[in-house]
This record gives structure tokens, C-alpha cells and sequence, in this order.
């Protein structure tokens, strides 16, 4: 199976533009019955929208659906952006650093080292 190219990215293809029908069904007809209660920024419907469009049909399914599945009260909450191309392995697991890592890691521990 060969991989998606850029172009095929910027051209949905038919099951992607399944899923986005889908999504764009859930936001304006069953969303506003059931108010905002998102966890994330953005909501988990704009996020798969995202990450459909970014990534394709499957993988950005899958995203979707790995942000939906963390969407309950002892999940995390915030700014969680669709990760880039290239930036998760096969498994939809991020491989690069995120902002608050980057904070984490920079902290001078040459005082704690005896």
C-alpha cells in the first residue's frame, strides 16, 4: 500500500469526505441539542475535522477517535492541536516534543546533581 502523497492529502478521498459529512452532520444538527461540554480547544469534532483533512481518511479517523476516547472527567483537558505529518508513529503516538516538555526538560538540574 503506497502512502498518501501531498496532493492526495489536499484531495479528499471518497471515505474522508464520508467521515467529514459525518463530523459537519454531528455540528449542526446534534451538537447544539446537547450544548458545549468539550474538554479541548478546539472541540473534538473540529479536531477530527482537522485531522481528516491533514492526514486522511484513516489515520485522522483514528485521531479523532483516540481524542474522543480522552474526552471523559479523569482525561485531560486544554489546547491539544492535531500533531503535524511526521510528527507520530505508527501507532498515532506523538514522537517530536510539545511546549510544556520543552519547558520541563530545559530546567537547569546541574544543582541537583552532586
Amino acid at each position: 500500500m503506497n502512502k498518501p502523497t501531498e496532493s492526495s492529502r489536499e484531495n479528499p478521498s471518497i471515505l474522508a469526505y464520508v467521515f467529514l459529512a459525518f463530523v459537519r452532520f454531528y455540528q449542526l444538527f446534534i451538537s447544539p441539542l446537547i450544548g458545549p461540554r468539550c474538554r479541548f480547544q478546539p472541540t473534538c469534532s473540529a479536531y477530527t475535522l482537522e485531522a481528516i483533512r491533514l492526514h486522511g481518511a484513516f489515520k485522522g479517523g483514528w485521531l479523532g477517535l483516540r481524542r474522543i476516547g480522552k474526552c471523559h472527567p479523569w482525561g485531560g483537558f486544554g489546547y491539544d492541536p492535531v500533531p503535524q505529518s511526521g510528527s507520530t508513529n505508527a501507532h498515532g503516538r506523538h514522537t517530536g516534543t510539545c511546549a510544556t516538555e520543552n519547558l520541563v526538560n530545559n530546567v537547569d538540574h546541574s544543582r541537583h546533581s552532586r
